[in-house]
């Protein structure tokens, strides 16, 4: 099997935006509580919040297939390239991996139970959001909820700035959910990669928010993840 058709169905480009979403709720609780923070977490935490991302993006796949035969059928479960018994092999892996791993925290109750609402949120995601627009909800708390596993996994409280920052890329998410769904209903692709370039945009809002509550130097950081995030979209599509 080839490693491409993985890496798409994983939708592993848009990665970056999940690591800035990490990083900047690990900032954030290092700036509310100074000298708190195990820096050793970061990678554990992106490797954990990358595992429920790809995870949700296969079950993904899963539930549309039908729907990816008429629309999308550069999708690698459509072509054959991948097939159906090792999605859910795939994704059935990297969400245990993630719940190990967040199983491994300082906070590891207060961890796993905004794990297992993140889970809850994909997997409601992924079924029904053929179905409802209010789904456009859903995907927003989910990517809010990346904020959410993080705080509760190393502090097990409730800090003002994470949860600030949650909810600022849930509205983002949503506005870039109904921008998606907007191209579809008009039944013709936009002028450019509109939608990437939106993903990628993820990494630069929590750049911005760090730069005015913590320091300007980390709207690089944010910008950083963001070229790397288009830079993947060149050789694997993140949309």
């Amino acid at each position: 099997m080839k490693i491409k058709p993985l890496l798409a169905l994983c939708r592993i480009s848009n990665l970056p935006t999940v690591w800035m979403n990490v990083l900047t709720a690990m900032v954030l609780i290092d700036h509310a509580v100074p000298a708190t923070v195990q820096w050793v977490w970061l990678p554990v935490l992106a490797l954990a919040l990358s595992a429920f991302y790809c995870g949700g993006m296969v079950l993904n796949d899963l539930c549309d297939y039908q729907w990816d035969k008429q629309h999308q059928p550069y999708r690698p479960l459509v072509t054959g390239s991948v097939s159906v018994k090792t999605a859910v092999i795939i994704a059935i892996t990297l969400f245990l991996t993630g719940f190990i791993l967040v199983a491994l925290t300082p906070f590891a109750l207060a961890g796993l139970c905004a794990a297992v609402a993140l889970f809850t949120t994909i997997a409601v995601y992924d079924v029904f959001h053929k179905k409802t627009a209010a789904s456009i909800l859903v995907m927003g708390l989910a990517r809010a909820l990346v904020f959410v596993v993080v705080l509760m996994a190393l502090t097990g409280e409730w800090l003002q700035w994470v949860l600030i920052a949650a909810v600022l890329q849930f509205l983002y998410t949503l506005s870039l959910t109904f921008v998606a769904r907007y191209e579809h209903m008009r039944g013709k692709p936009y002028t450019g990669p509109v939608i990437p370039r939106m993903i990628a945009g993820m990494a630069v809002v929590d750049g911005i928010l760090l730069a005015l509550v913590v320091a300007p130097v980390w709207l690089l950081a944010g910008i950083t993840l963001a070229v790397l995030t288009r830079f993947g979209q060149r050789y694997v599509r993140g949309d």
